[in-house]
């Protein structure tokens, strides 16, 4: 009927040393079936040349006995080579594991190289320049603003910083720098002449 849903097929993330590894496993079960079938197999022979001996048929235990002896040596060979499978299966896993390893290093330094690219030593080196120069030119306001205000000038600009936070306007009234001027002595006695002068006038309109 054909793919029905039109899905696309995936592509397969089986790598031939998943399908080695794979191989591997299965020959080491069937070796391990081979061993186990054996030495039941055995321990039946085993059992059997007892009862032969006991029968008195000591030429045929003797060569039920030299097959066994046989068997046991394939055995141990069987043995090996399951040794040896299940260590190639180990060292290809971890081949594995360190290829993941490099392949993540590579992407590492690929990503390091363009961001090399991206920001030269030069662009690194100006950066940190222009912070320096800030961060000077910085230091030597607060210096020179430390050394002008007094303590009058720092409480107003609290009180302005204050206001702004709160979203007022302080205006601020300008401080004269000249003295006030005093009063002259005739300006002083000119209202004191000018009420005895206005008290002949007052007492003629009483009368």
């Amino acid at each position: 009927m054909g793919n029905v849903f039109g899905r696309k097929s995936r592509p397969s993330r089986v790598t031939e040393q998943d399908k080695a590894i794979l191989q591997l496993k299965q020959q080491r079960d069937k070796l391990k079936q081979y061993q186990k079938r054996i030495t039941l197999q055995l321990e039946k022979e085993r059992l059997l040349a007892k009862q032969l001996l006991k029968d008195g048929r000591k030429e045929k235990a003797l060569l039920l006995l030299k097959k066994k002896r046989y068997q046991d040596q394939l055995l141990d060979k069987t043995e090996n080579q399951i040794s040896n499978l299940e260590c190639m299966v180990q060292d290809i896993e971890f081949m594995q594991i360190e290829m993941k390893v490099i392949e993540g290093l590579k992407v590492g330094n690929d990503c390091l190289e363009s961001m090399h690219q991206i920001m030269s030593i030069e662009d690194v080196e100006r950066i940190l320049d222009e912070t320096q120069e800030s961060i000077e030119y910085q230091r030597q306001i607060d210096e020179i603003l430390a050394g002008a205000l007094t303590q009058e000038d720092d409480d107003a600009v609290l009180a302005e910083l204050e206001a702004i936070t709160q979203g007022e306007v302080v205006a601020l009234p300008e401080v004269p720098s000249e003295p006030i001027p005093e009063v002259p002595e005739a300006a002083k006695a000119e209202p004191e002449r000018r009420e005895a002068k206005n008290q002949p006038d007052r007492e003629m309109l009483a009368a």
